[in-house]
């Protein structure tokens, strides 16, 4: 499973966006179920996280952890959030499912 969460903010947001998430992310580290996340960033203030989990139940639970639900409040007012799980998918002769 993996959970692709694309953000956008406003440029004076970004360090205490960045404090944030490492903090979010070091909170969801310690779930079961977590394999790796990667921070990635665009030339703009937009940020992209990939995060690849076990399975499906895993994320649900840490999502829904009362120590990950109280980090949400701490993102400073002009992050918009955009999370999207995907699955593998076959395609035959060119990737695995």
């Amino acid at each position: 499973m993996v959970l692709v969460h694309l953000f956008t903010l406003d440029a004076a947001d970004e360090a205490a966006f960045l404090q944030v998430w490492r903090d979010d992310a070091a909170c969801m580290k310690r779930q079961n179920g977590v394999m790796s996340t990667q921070l990635h960033r665009a030339d703009s203030v937009t940020y992209l996280n990939y995060a690849v989990w076990e399975t499906n139940a895993d994320l649900r639970v840490a999502f829904t952890h009362a120590k990950f639900q109280a980090t949400l409040s701490g993102y400073p007012s002009s992050t918009v959030a955009s999370p999207h799980l995907f699955q593998k998918v076959a395609v035959a002769g060119i990737c695995a499912g």
